[in-house]
């Protein structure tokens, strides 16, 4: 681990009582700094499962990547698949991505998704949204409301994060393809960038207005983005960026900045060759921090709740090939320290989430994936 130069919150409506026991009964402990931690199974049974939501009721929204959304129940149960779910690309890195609700959600119902979109010539991410109806088993009135373009012919990289800011414009996370890296510096495109769009879809008149700049684009040079979360003091965004062999990154993209991929990376290529020109280069933003050896994260949460008072704005981050958890503190626009949590818990973590009774909610990615709860010990 090494520092640069310098959530998604979930911010919920009620509090949730704890999760019946019986959905609870596979526990294991792990210390941490304040003091020690209980991991349990919420739910398991789920397909490689990618986004995590929770509903006003307490349940949640759980996104599968082979293309099918669930609703995980207070004590663990699983839904049958909800309808009206558009086909995907379910091959590689590909398939049914992240899930967030409406900031409105208790009025109007709707929950977008992202997801790989097969199309003539390729496939891309695309983002939809629909209405969910009252019995939670079926999305109504679906619709696609941006699709990352070019279609590239790729299994690889489709990021993908939603999160809404502050005035109610989407953010959402896109990758460079991995065969297209190099498109990641042309702001005309979508590939490699973070994009900010109204929740119809096109772009919100306060987007960057530069001249080249496709008008979704909100900030370029970008690999792979696979955690995202507006800071709960700030409202800045902040997202966890997958690097290649090292250089996986923390940043804070700022409207119209050049985050440099692939031009300055503190990684190196998978054959060992170096990418790009160095670390640095004047017009390309540095990372708040960043991780070598790679821990590939994914899912990204800041801390808000009364359960850990300590670690209130800290920024936790999953980690797929790390297998454990890590906790960021932050200063303003700075992390100023790096804790790794759950280090021997065996499991990819996919996505990080806090819930409302102040605990953190994972999900794990495996053909048998889990929700798993993290509580102190009592």
């Amino acid at each position: 681990m090494r520092f640069g130069s310098v959530g998604r919150a979930f911010a919920a409506g009620i509090f949730v009582a704890a999760i019946a026991a019986g959905a609870a009964a596979a526990q294991q402990r792990f210390p941490s700094s304040a003091g020690e931690l209980i991991v349990e199974t919420v739910a398991s049974g789920l397909e490689n499962p990618w986004g995590l939501a929770f509903l006003p009721d307490g349940r949640m929204l759980v996104t599968e990547r082979p293309g099918r959304l669930r609703i995980v129940g207070t004590d663990g149960t699983l839904s049958r698949p909800i309808t009206g779910v558009p086909s995907v690309m379910a091959r590689g890195q590909g398939g049914l991505l992240d899930v967030a609700l409406d900031p409105a959600f208790a009025e109007n119902r709707l929950v977008y998704f992202s997801f790989a979109e097969p199309r003539s010539g390729g496939n891309g991410t695309s983002v939809g949204r629909g209405r969910l109806n009252e019995q939670g088993t079926a999305l109504a009135n679906v619709e696609v409301i941006f699709r990352q373009m070019p279609s590239i012919a790729s299994n690889m990289h489709f990021g993908s994060r939603l999160v809404f800011d502050r005035t109610g414009a989407l953010f959402v996370t896109v990758g460079d393809r991995y065969s297209q890296r190099e498109q990641a510096q042309n702001p005309a495109n979508h590939i490699g960038k973070v994009i900010r769009i109204r929740p119809e879809g096109g772009a919100p008149a306060d987007n960057p207005k530069k001249q080249g700049w496709a008008p979704e684009v909100w900030s370029i040079g970008h690999r792979n983005v696979q955690g995202a979360a507006l800071h709960p003091q700030s409202g800045q965004l902040w997202t966890a960026e997958h690097g290649a062999r090292g250089g996986d990154e923390i940043n804070t993209p700022k409207a119209g900045l050049n985050y440099g991929w692939p031009v300055i990376t503190y990684g190196i290529d998978y054959s060992g060759a170096k990418i790009g020109e160095g670390t640095a280069k004047p017009g390309m933003e540095q990372p708040l921090f960043y991780w070598d050896p790679s821990i590939a994260p994914s899912g990204a949460a800041f801390y808000t709740g009364p359960v850990w008072p300590a670690w209130r704005n800290s920024l936790f981050v999953g980690a797929l090939a790390g297998q454990m958890l890590v906790r960021l503190s932050t200063q303003g626009e700075a992390v100023t320290g790096e804790e790794r949590l759950l280090t021997n818990i065996g499991e990819r973590i996919r996505d990080v989430v806090q819930g409302p009774d102040g605990f953190l909610y994972l999900l794990s990615d495996d053909a048998n994936g889990k929700v798993l709860r993290v509580r102190p010990a009592r």
